[in-house]
């Protein structure tokens, strides 16, 4: 027994920069150069790290003197050996399972029910899941896979074997500044509105979040939560934020790559007064619970500023709210990175640059239209053009535009403000949606008489815009002469190319596609990704759109002004090279940009 102890002991100091370092070298992650460079220089980049943590008492591991050195690792350019893939070799050399810590999983209640805060800080371990009872295993992330002591010491607290998983120790201490710091920070919030009930001047405010540090009770703990909040929804790339009240507790759940994820459960005494938090900020009337509301927050956010839409709705249990995130970076972006391809941005570059005519973009809501438009509206505004848009609600002011909100409360609607617009001189006009005869009609004018207009219609292809314009009552010889092009879209998860792998359709799947795979260069190259710390196990990150390009031919042209059926203007625009958003897709598909799934989740029906 003496002896397994001793050897245990030996063990507890084999995670040292050589063993690792050795481990490195022999999955050929490192040569011997390079591990010999790095054991040279071990004491400035232990110096680096606690710099870096802004603590000088604190213990540096020998993953983060590895990563710290950013060495080049695998074939994709950009990619190295962070503390992630260190970690990753340590645990294949130590013989224990490496685990990502994703923080939409992370069990705040387990994780702070388990261990103290000190005790976790000064182990650097977390509670990830299980231990829920004898018998039942406890995974705990650890940043040293050696201290068996450690681990005997958890099992004996928790009552439980532990299985611990190996992770980054810059992914534990976040998580645990996440658990400990949010949790105390709910804990002293729900106290504070154990008994919580419940004029719109500025269009916006700035605001300014706290920083990154951990979260502290003795701040304002409801302003916490939602700066927290915030700034959790930004790292994890989130377009929407929910908060959505239950029977008895408060429900969080962002909308990452297109899809909801849970967050957290909230108690329900904090849904009030984190909701009048976020209303506060977004300058709307807290008092009004019974009717929606909509608002605007600009937050200040690493030197830029991101714009906040604020939605609130009445529902069986409270008013939910809903966060719609707008990253300038993201939402106006260059033109050649919308995701056309060569042929698609040639006939859509083509459109905008015509001095006057209607362009139309239609699609689903969440489909990418607004950043399709802004988009086009970066590339053309400039100094010698006046470019005025109408929108409802403005979705990011961006002040090269003289943008319009629309305010029904008094008589500006789209078509009252287009109108008025007419007598701005206006070079390009751009209409956020066209949903009545009045603003149609408009639109069509002010294309016909020398302005660009820009516009979205909810259809669900490119030719139902014909259609829905006719049924809106716009004569058919007006449509035609003002008509540019329209271009349907829809926004398609992109295959993480971290762990992308090649793989092979079946006949089933070519069946279901329904359209022929296209002749490429060297073949289609069919993607996967297998799941990776970058795309957090889904094997997506990220997005992209396929458009169907309607263009409006003299053919088309003529076609439309005798009222003839779709399937006449079908066959025309097929004739000019026309691709079915389905086939838009299954070129990205062949590309290996995307997947068999995603096309036929995004493209079905359309």
């Amino acid at each position: 027994m003496a002896a397994a102890v001793g050897q245990e002991n030996r063990r507890a100091q084999d995670f040292s920069l050589g063993w690792l370092l050795e481990s490195l070298v022999a999955a050929k992650a490192l040569t011997l150069a390079q591990a010999s460079e790095i054991n040279g220089k071990e004491v400035q980049a232990r110096a680096r790290v606690v710099k870096s943590a802004a603590n000088e008492r604190y213990t540096v591991s020998p993953v983060e003197i590895v990563a710290a050195f950013q060495i080049p690792a695998g074939t994709r350019p950009g990619e190295v050996l962070d503390q992630d893939r260190v970690s990753e070799f340590a645990a294949q050399a130590a013989g224990v399972t490496y685990r990502k810590i994703d923080p939409l999983k992370l069990d705040m209640n387990l994780a702070a029910k388990m261990v103290s805060k000190p005790f976790a800080q000064k182990h650097c371990i977390l509670a990830l899941e299980g231990g829920t009872g004898p018998g039942v295993p406890l995974v705990v992330a650890v940043a040293n896979p050696f201290d068996h002591e450690l681990f005997e010491n958890l099992a004996r607290l928790a009552n439980t074997q532990i299985v611990p998983v190996l992770s980054a120790k810059a992914d534990i201490l976040k998580g645990i500044a996440d658990v400990y710091g949010f949790k105390r920070t709910l804990a002293a919030a729900a106290v504070e509105h154990a008994d919580a009930s419940q004029g719109i001047s500025n269009f916006e405010q700035l605001v300014s979040l706290s920083t990154g540090r951990e979260l502290d009770a003795g701040d304002r703990p409801v302003i916490q939560a939602v700066d927290y909040l915030l700034r959790y929804a930004f790292d994890n790339r989130a377009s929407d934020i929910h908060l959505e009240p239950k029977r008895e507790s408060s429900v969080v759940r962002l909308r990452i790559d297109g899809v909801l994820h849970n967050v957290y459960t909230l108690p329900g005494q904090l849904h009030v007064p984190i909701v009048a938090r976020i209303k506060t900020i977004s300058r709307l009337d807290i008092s009004e619970k019974r009717k929606p509301q909509d608002g605007r927050i600009k937050v200040d956010r690493d030197g830029r500023e991101v714009e906040i839409r604020v939605s609130t709705l009445p529902t069986a249990f409270g008013e939910k709210a809903v966060l719609r995130i707008f990253d300038p970076e993201s939402l106006a972006v260059d033109v050649n990175k919308i995701g056309f391809d060569p042929v698609e941005q040639k006939v859509f570059e083509g459109w905008i640059a015509e001095p006057h005519g209607l362009i139309l973009v239609t699609g689903p809501t969440g489909s990418g239209k607004t950043t399709t438009l802004y988009s086009a509206l970066k590339a053309l505004a400039g100094p010698d053009v006046n470019v005025t848009t109408i929108e409802d609600p403005i979705e990011m002011v961006w002040e090269n535009f003289n943008q319009v909100q629309v305010q029904p409360k008094v008589g500006l609607d789209f078509a009252n403000a287009l109108r008025h617009i007419l007598r701005q001189d206006p070079d390009i006009i751009m209409v956020g949606e066209i949903r009545d005869p009045e603003t149609a009609e408009n639109a069509v004018q002010c294309a016909l008489t020398g302005h660009l207009v820009l516009s979205t219609l909810h259809t669900n292809d490119s030719f139902g815009a014909v259609n829905r314009l006719q049924d809106l009552e716009v004569p058919a010889f007006l449509l035609s002469s003002s008509l540019l092009g329209v271009m349907a879209q829809r926004l398609v998860r992109k295959v993480c190319q971290s762990c992308a792998r090649p793989v092979q359709l079946s006949a089933e799947q070519v069946a279901a596609l329904g359209c022929p795979i296209p002749l490429l260069p060297g073949g289609p190259k069919f993607q996967q990704g297998a799941g990776c710390v970058k795309c957090r196990g889904t094997g997506y990150l990220g997005r992209t759109a396929v458009f169907e390009i309607f263009s409006a031919t003299p053919e088309v042209k003529q076609l439309i002004a005798t009222k003839a059926p779709v399937e006449q203007l079908v066959a025309a625009a097929r004739r000019m090279g026309l691709r079915t958003l389905r086939e838009a897709a299954v070129r990205k598909l062949a590309d290996g940009e995307t997947t068999f799934e995603e096309v036929l989740r995004m493209t079905t029906g359309a």
